[in-house]
Formats: C-alpha cells, structure tokens, sequence
C-alpha cells in the first residue's frame, strides 16, 4: 500500500484550524450535536471486546431502516465510520492486477484507497454540462475482463445530483453480465429531499452499500458506519478484513449509535427541513451572483458550483482572500480531481446567518479580481 495523504483530509479544518475559520462552508455534514441530547446513561455498560459484526442493536436499527424487507440484520457489518468500511472494500477486493471503475468527481477515499493499492482504474468523469447526471453507457464501456467492481455515489458527493432507481437498476444487468459488483456509498440517503431509495444492496447480490451516522445525523464524533451486502461469502471476507483491522467496533461508540437511530425518524422530521430551509438560501443567492454557477442538488447537504471567470482570474488570491480576509473555508475542487474553479459548499452545518455571511464573503472575494472593483 502505497499512502499519500488525501488533500480533503490534509486541508481540512480540524487540520487547518478552526479558530481561523468564521464561516465554516467545507463541512458536509448537519452540525454536530452533543451527548445530552440522546438521554444515555451507559455507568453500566461494559467495556468488552464488542460483537465482531457489531452490535446486535444497532444492526437491527439499520436493517429496519433500510427500506427492504430483503435486508436483514445479518447482512450489515458496523464499521469505524464510513471510511473505514470503504477501507475494508477496496482491500478486501482490489489487488493491483485488478481494475476499478468509479465515477468522479468523487469522495477522496474512493479514489485514494484504490491508488493505494496500486489497481487498474478508469474513471467515467460527470459533466456539469450534463448536470452531473451518469453515464451508464460510460460506465459499462470502461469495464474489462479483470473489473473487481464499479463505483458510485447515491445521493452524489459532492454535487447533490441523484442517480435514478432505474440507473441503478441498470447497473445491477451490468455487473450481472460483466460479472463484477457494484459499491454504492450512500451516505447521504437518509438526506434526500424526497422519500429515500431503499438501501442499494437490496437490489440484489452484486451491490455492497456503505453508510454511517456522520453526516444525516450531526454524530461523526462515535465513528459508527456500516456495509451491507447479502452475499454470504462477500460478507465473511468483509468481516476478516475487519477483524484483522480492528478485531471488533468500540461498544460505546455503537450503544451510542443505536441510540440515534432510535430517534430517527423524530430526528430526521425536524432536520431535514431546516436543510431544506438553507438549500434555498443558497438558490437565491447563486440566482443573484452572475460570478457563479451550480447544478441544483436533489439530496444531501452540499452543492458542487464554478466561478464563471476567465483564466486571468487569480484562483490562489481568491481562496487565500476568502479565509485570510473574508474568514470563509470552501472545499476548491482539487480536494475532489476536478479543476479549482469548482468547490463545494457545505449548506447544513453553519446556522442560517453564517451561511448567508459565508456566500456574501465569497461574493466579495470574487468582486476584488473583477474589473469594476479596480483590484
């Protein structure tokens, strides 16, 4: 394994600083929430080796909340978070005489981790020309005879666009007549705007999906993910690989975690409308900023626009303006493969006036570059 830190990570706040940070817009996640809040008394829990599936719980929790009678406790294996069950994937899966297809742009592990690795890897690049949409044609074309599996992201990370069921659905024919598997981190399902798809490893055998409690529900403090697939021998090589990792997942992390999905559906009535609320602060806002433009996300919490600037436009002074004058963080697009005239906004984890205050800065730090500013 070859290792290089992933820019997302090397650049992030907790790396970079918070106290340098106002206006925090590179978070992909609803705000953090606090330990009070779930009414926990864990004096008696016993601090043991947990159960190496994880436990019985908090399966039952995501099993009942997957959206598929199909999927049973069985079928998940809780992880340290979703990265560590992207890890536990791409291991347990890529060699490096093997390929991978995955769409970018992307969330860095599923990218990184595969290069890590040193395995074949072809990319099917969205457009914001298209809308970000996928192109499953695309995708099948980039399958070869050693493709260990295909990987998406349902809703996107990090434009906010979604894939159809009936794409998915697509994709399940392809993996069937290529004879590989289909990841799909969906870590944002339980975000999106309409009724949620049911978890994707419901659609057969060939899926493996990925989620956590991160971002939907303010808890990426307990690092609590999880994979689900309902091949039986998929899932044992899974669980070595997580054994081998880390034996079993913390027991409080997890007593924590069924905790939160005990409130989900309380929870998630009273978050996902505020989400709502600040997604469309920013609609009015790129709607009155000619320097910008966006494809609308359909799900999540983050949104994936481009500066509509010449290449005489300063991209260092801009972002180094941006935080150093204006104390605002955006993720620029290098943190995802794409060009840096692209970046991602994070619309969920500020309260609704830094949001605002956020988008102004950057609207401002646009205008000293632009001629009528005289900058």
């Amino acid at each position: 394994m070859k290792y290089t830190r992933m820019a997302l990570e090397a650049e992030s706040p907790e790396e970079f600083g918070y106290g340098r940070i106002r206006n925090n817009l590179s978070e992909s996640a609803i705000p953090d929430r606090k330990l009070g809040e779930f009414g926990l008394d864990l004096s008696d829990l016993t601090l043991c080796y947990g159960e190496h599936r994880g436990d019985p719980a908090l399966r039952g929790q995501i099993a009942r909340h997957s959206g598929s009678a199909d999927i049973g406790p069985e079928d998940i294996l809780v992880c340290a978070g979703a990265a560590t069950a992207l890890f536990v994937v791409a291991t347990s899966l890529l060699t490096p005489q093997a390929h991978l297809v995955v769409v970018r742009p992307n969330y860095a592990t599923n990218i990184e981790t595969p290069k890590a690795i040193g395995c074949g890897i072809s990319y099917v690049d969205l457009s914001f020309e298209s809308g970000f949409r996928t192109d499953i044609d695309a995708i099948e074309r980039a399958i070869r005879p050693d493709t260990a599996y295909i990987s998406v992201t349902c809703p996107h990370n990090p434009t906010g666009t979604m894939m159809s069921w009936d794409d998915l659905l697509r994709l399940d024919g392809i993996a069937r007549r290529h004879g590989c598997l289909v990841l799909v981190d969906e870590t944002y399902r339980d975000l999106s705007y309409a009724e949620p798809y049911p978890t994707a490893a419901s659609i057969s055998e060939r899926f493996v999906s990925v989620s956590s409690l991160s971002k939907a529900y303010g808890t990426p403090g307990i690092r609590t993910g999880w994979l689900i697939t309902r091949d039986r021998t998929l899932y044992e090589r899974f669980l070595a690989a997580k054994e081998q990792i880390g034996i079993c997942g913390s027991v409080l992390d997890e007593a924590v975690g069924a905790a939160v999905l005990a409130q989900r559906d309380s929870w998630l009535a009273r978050s996902n409308p505020r989400n709502l609320r600040h997604r469309d602060i920013v609609r009015d806002w790129m709607a009155g900023e000619p320097y910008m433009e966006w494809v609308e996300p359909a799900g999540g919490v983050v949104c994936f626009p481009r500066l509509k600037v010449d290449a005489s436009f300063d991209l260092d002074r801009f972002y180094r303006s941006l935080l150093e004058t204006h104390g605002t963080y955006v993720g620029p697009g290098h943190w995802f493969d794409m060009p840096r005239h692209y970046m991602r906004i994070g619309f969920a984890w500020l309260g609704e006036q830094q949001l605002r205050d956020g988008l102004t800065a950057i609207s401002s730090a646009i205008r000293e570059q632009m001629p009528e500013s005289g900058g």
